[in-house]
């Protein structure tokens, strides 16, 4: 048995013990909350406009955005917007996929991560990142893209594609030629719906699909198809065959304006209920871009991007419109009007995840002016 001594010496231990290790743990602490204080009150003037470069920045372009976002823009595409280098490491939403406000010329994709914000904007910027990086390979020409399925086309001489919309072979594995499809399935929406091997053909890529009897495009047949009067008047009805079934009318062959179709409320309802057409729309974007129709590109985006964030319609279509359509675009000035157009009528702004934060805060300082 323990004397008296022993237990008044645990006692007294265990008491100190707990009076001084929880002192302890916070007088430990007072050197990084003070280290802490200090990065983060550098970081709130880092960021804040009133005390950083940012509104140096702002008054110095604010006159020239009045002009419109292009005219602000160096016309030069080697250079970029006006910013620093350490700003566009340091903006949350900054995308090295996004080359929108950056020089077009690259020969590789960027190799370093990009970063985005915390709490509920980190899914909208995950996926966007993800659909930048699809965007960036198709506008500068899939420079990572192993093209050996398309090799044996090469050595042979072979444009399927081509061939396909010449009217001299059918699609696989449907077996349908290009005129049946302008003449026999225009309005057949049904059909249009639930097959999912004509969309290779009638809009064919670089990249492949799930079509495995598709073929992708290979540079000669791209050539080739842009020599070809007869293959783009095709082409060009193919689009206006897909935009009938999405409630869309082609208003202008020169520009490409589009409008909605006397069907609108019924095909659209189709369009949000059936979500895989987005993917086709931006396979289409790509198509126009790659067999001669860029012009057609931004008209279709800004329509998309009027009827889901102005007339509220297209819920469904919003979020693709944003991340994949708008990037489709080859032109980089479109790209950016677009973007310029859709922060203007988004909700709520800081939830806007499709440009950085500098451009973001260029187009607000004007807007408050």
């Amino acid at each position: 048995m323990p004397s008296f001594k022993d237990l008044f010496y645990n006692v007294f231990g265990w008491l100190l013990f707990g009076l001084i290790n929880p002192l302890w743990r916070c007088i430990s602490r007072i050197p990084a909350l003070l280290l802490f204080s200090g990065w983060r009150r550098r970081g709130e003037i880092e960021h804040d406009p009133e005390q950083s470069e940012d509104k140096q920045r702002l008054r110095k372009y604010s006159s020239d955005v009045k002009a419109g976002v292009t005219e602000v823009l160096p016309d030069n595409r080697n250079e970029s917007w006006p910013s620093e280098k350490k700003a566009e490491e340091e903006d949350e939403l900054h995308c090295d996929y996004d080359s929108t406000w950056e020089s077009e010329h690259v020969e590789s994709p960027p190799s370093k991560k990009t970063t985005y914000s915390r709490g509920h904007r980190n899914y909208k910027f995950s996926r966007f990142e993800n659909a930048a990086r699809d965007m960036w390979n198709y506008r500068h020409d899939y420079p990572n893209l192993h093209r050996t399925q398309n090799s044996w086309q090469q050595e042979h001489d072979a444009k399927p594609n081509l061939n396909f919309y010449l009217g001299n072979t059918p699609s696989l594995p449907d077996g349908v030629y290009i005129k049946d499809f302008h003449n026999n399935w225009y309005g057949d929406y049904a059909r249009l719906e639930y097959v999912h091997t004509f969309i290779q053909w009638l809009f064919p890529l670089q990249e492949p699909g799930v079509n495995y009897e598709a073929k992708t495009l290979t540079k000669q047949e791209i050539q080739d198809f842009l020599n070809s009067d007869d293959a783009k008047c095709n082409l060009r009805l193919s689009y206006e065959l897909m935009l009938d079934f999405y409630g869309i009318k082609l208003k202008d062959v020169k520009t490409g304006e589009v409008t909605r179709a006397p069907n609108w409320s019924e095909r659209f309802q189709n369009l949000n209920r059936h979500t895989h057409n987005n993917l086709r729309i931006t396979r289409i974007l790509k198509c126009l871009g790659t067999l001669g129709y860029p012009r057609y590109q931004a008209p279709l985006v800004q329509f998309f991007l009027e009827e889901t964030l102005v007339n509220n319609e297209l819920q469904s279509v919003k979020d693709s419109a944003l991340s994949y359509f708008v990037f489709a675009v080859l032109n980089r000035q479109e790209r950016q009007k677009l973007l310029k157009f859709a922060y203007e009528h988004y909700e709520p702004k800081e939830e806007f995840v499709w440009c950085p934060k500098k451009i973001q805060r260029v187009w607000s300082s004007h807007w408050q002016e």
